[in-house]
């Protein structure tokens, strides 16, 4: 599981925050506490402290004393908000600046993502319906 460079505290929080980011863990929830991430992933217990340490910081879980650690009201509005603020100075300015450079226009790139988008929606139904039909007579 925790493969990466970064610290294993650190793929810990980043794991919760993606968690509330998709909807896995709601606001009020509960998390797992230190001494079960210890067990399941068979890491220091202080580890995981740490990890949920930075996350009480940044205000995605706080915790309730006896009872354990919680997500946060308001912790996906604001991780949605710091990732989407993250979304356009890392990725589309960098690629605003390749486009200038190769001559693509604004609306040359909006008529690409809207055409995209398009594709992508269409993709989407296709395989919703393929999935809803049946694949034959059944008798």
């Amino acid at each position: 599981m925790f493969e990466g460079r970064e610290p294993i505290y650190v793929q810990i929080a980043e794991q919760v925050r993606a968690e509330v980011l998709s909807g896995v863990l709601g606001e009020e929830e509960q998390v797992m506490s230190t001494t079960q991430y210890a067990t399941t992933y068979r890491i220091n217990p202080a580890t995981a402290a740490k990890a949920f340490a930075e996350l009480v910081d940044e205000g995605v879980l706080y915790k309730r004393r006896g009872v354990g650690m919680f997500v946060a009201a308001g912790a996906r509005g604001r991780l949605l908000a710091e990732h989407r603020a993250r979304f356009f100075t890392e990725v589309l300015d960098p690629v605003l600046a390749q486009a200038a450079v190769l001559g693509i226009t604004a609306d040359q790139l909006a008529r690409h993502i809207r055409g995209s988008a398009a594709d992508s929606s269409a993709a989407d139904s296709s395989t919703t319906d393929s999935a809803t039909e049946p694949e034959g007579d059944a008798r």
